[in-house]
């Protein structure tokens, strides 16, 4: 192989401000996700249909279907279905949000599932109505136990934010593409950006995974 590598010519300032971006994407996702995922998995567990089924199809929706197509959607068609015109940026946020959101809305409905029956009837003792016991022992205990998959899952959202690269929001992935371009050195440009997506995404894998072994051991 007759190539030379020329990190040199790679520019960090422009992918810096992309990171910027990629990580106002992921926190304000995260934000949806967390809040939202929790009253969607509440909705789940619904012993109505009528309610239950809609938000069902939602999840499914976004568990079955590509987040690329679900980007694309939200970009072309909510504009001309809904005449809805937003910044391109909450658009690609509302995007990871949502996708975020069903599946957290599992995550917390797995938890939920697995408070304690006793908690419960003492919430009912001590003569909590049904919101306060969600407020209280629900959620303080669903969403203590879900950390580990939330994290998880932020990390995953914050991956999949690259694909708005392709709706030219100017994240971290999309100001790689336009250096590799401008340079003609895509090997180190893409070498860089996916050390910054390690950089980012390793420390909170680790804190993910000492939280488990931390549990195993506490349960051992």
């Amino acid at each position: 192989m007759n190539y030379t590598f020329d990190f040199s010519s790679i520019a960090i300032g422009p992918l810096l401000d992309g990171l910027f971006v990629t990580i106002q994407l992921t926190l304000a996702a995260n934000v949806i996700g967390i809040v939202a995922g929790f009253v969607l998995a509440l909705l789940l567990m619904s012993p109505f249909a009528i309610v239950r089924v809609p938000f069902m199809l939602f999840v499914e929706f976004f568990r079955c279907t590509p987040a690329i197509i679900q980007v694309v959607w939200f970009f072309y068609c909510v504009p001309m279905l809904l005449d809805v015109f937003l910044d391109p940026l909450m658009m690609g946020i509302l995007a990871l949000g949502l996708n975020l959101t069903a599946f957290n809305a599992e995550a917390y409905r797995a938890s939920i599932q697995g408070v304690p029956r006793e908690q419960r009837d003492a919430g009912i003792a001590l003569g909590l109505n049904p919101l306060q016991r969600i407020r209280y022992i629900i959620l303080p205990t669903a969403f203590r136990e879900s950390i580990p998959v939330l994290l998880t899952n932020g990390i995953g959202i914050f991956q999949q934010s690259a694909l708005v690269a392709i709706v030219a929001i100017q994240d971290l992935m999309y100001e790689g593409k336009t250096l590799a371009t401008a340079t003609y050195r895509p090997i180190e440009t893409f070498t860089v950006v996916a050390l910054i997506y390690f950089a980012v995404s390793f420390p909170v894998s680790q804190v993910v995974g000492l939280i488990e072994r931390r549990r195993a051991l506490a349960a051992a």
